[in-house]
């Protein structure tokens, strides 16, 4: 482990098999957390990734990185033995290619009875789709979260690639891998993590299946209270084309909202009078539009009206909440969001930059028990790069 590591995970070992988005981003969230991470890079680096120096590839910070061919057997003898060592395994491959790479859950668990193995796909391990390819966008769209994104009469608007493969992908292989460590020290027994993004989007939009269940929500974009249907649950462009985002939900807040907007409750339809919404929103978008996104955030400042300036990602690190929080850090001269979530005793921390792949064979086979001369034959071998 390397000398720094701090976080309530520390003692965790855990072996990633390298890849791309939602199972380096779980990793890095076990490894920011102290879980010691060695990433097993294939020999070709970061496909299908960025073409970005590593040190900006911030997904793979907190860990090291060993550079394996795992086509060769002397690689695949190598990564079992880190196996019975490890108590979890990551792995983000379609179905099958861990098995046919020698690397599969009954070689492993073999290897390790105790094995959390964590498998992150975007179709599940089984299903009509499961060796179909996608990506975050293709995943959403099956779940319905895509179709209710976004604002009425327009396309469905794409999340970035926060919803599929972060917030149900990478989100919920760490509570998976997790829950199954604490069963493990229980039981004594490993288990298959099976992590998919389909399943994790569905599941994060479950309340708005129970609002439309219950005949509260349409399924439709934009006509509902959290879609930007609602006038006071929306973004508006101010006077120096900016914005604000207003969330005033609550009627408590609503009615300090219109006080800072300068507007009369009784001169406007009721708040959750759906039919008024359109002339609301109008009036909301002429008011907005007569101040600049400052002049809105100093006459907001210290209301309770849920009004507050949409920033783009130059502004987000400089204000002062997010600055003062310490939201984000810089390592290696990248500015960068820092751990999550915090912890009173045992606080997490980047342990190191991302690193080159390979950089750390040396250090890290040594710690996990290769003698030099085992080293020197896995690197005479090409199973070791």
């Amino acid at each position: 482990m390397t000398k720094q590591a701090q976080g309530p995970l520390k003692g965790v070992r855990i072996v990633e098999i390298g890849g791309i988005g939602p199972a380096p981003f779980c990793c890095m969230l076990l490894a920011d957390l102290g879980a010691e991470v060695v990433r097993i890079d294939r020999p070709a680096g970061h496909d299908g990734g960025a073409p970005i120096d590593a040190r900006f590839d911030l997904l793979n910070r907190s860990r090291r990185s060993v550079q394996m061919d795992l086509k060769k057997p002397e690689a695949v003898a190598a990564v079992l033995r880190m196996v019975a060592q490890a108590d979890v395994l990551i792995e983000g491959f379609r179905p099958g290619v861990m098995e046919r790479l020698g690397l599969g859950p009954d070689a492993c668990l073999k290897a390790n009875p105790r094995l959390v193995y964590g498998r992150m796909t975007g179709w599940g391990q089984d299903g009509p789709l499961a060796q179909a390819p996608g990506h975050d966008v293709n995943y959403i769209s099956l779940t319905g979260a895509l179709h209710a994104m976004g604002r009425a009469g327009e396309a469905p608007a794409i999340p970035l690639n926060l919803v599929g493969d972060f917030g149900g992908g990478s989100l919920y292989l760490a509570l998976g891998v997790l829950s199954a460590l604490l069963e493990a020290r229980t039981s004594g027994q490993g288990q298959v993590v099976d992590a998919a993004m389909v399943d994790g989007a569905t599941s994060l939009m479950t309340l708005i299946y129970g609002l439309l269940a219950a005949g509260y929500w349409k399924d439709e974009r934009g006509a509902n209270r959290l879609d930007s249907g609602a006038p006071w649950y929306n973004v508006y462009e101010t006077r120096d084309g900016r914005h604000v985002s207003i969330a005033a939900n609550e009627t408590r807040f609503y009615r300090e909202a219109l006080g800072v907007l300068g507007l009369a409750e009784r001169e406007l339809p009721g708040q959750h009078d759906q039919a008024g919404w359109p002339l609301m929103k109008q009036r909301f978008a002429e008011v907005f539009k007569t101040r600049t996104q400052g002049e809105w955030v100093a006459l907001a400042a210290g209301t309770q009206s849920c009004i507050v300036p949409v920033l783009s990602l130059a502004e987000a690190p400089g204000h002062d909440h997010i600055r003062q929080r310490g939201s984000f850090v810089e390592v290696d001269g990248v500015l960068q969001p820092a751990p999550a979530p915090r912890f009173s005793r045992t606080p997490g921390a980047i342990q190191n930059p991302p690193p080159h792949p390979g950089q750390d064979g040396d250090a890290v086979l040594g710690d996990w028990g290769f003698s030099a001369q085992e080293q020197q034959a896995m690197r005479a071998a090409g199973a070791v790069l």
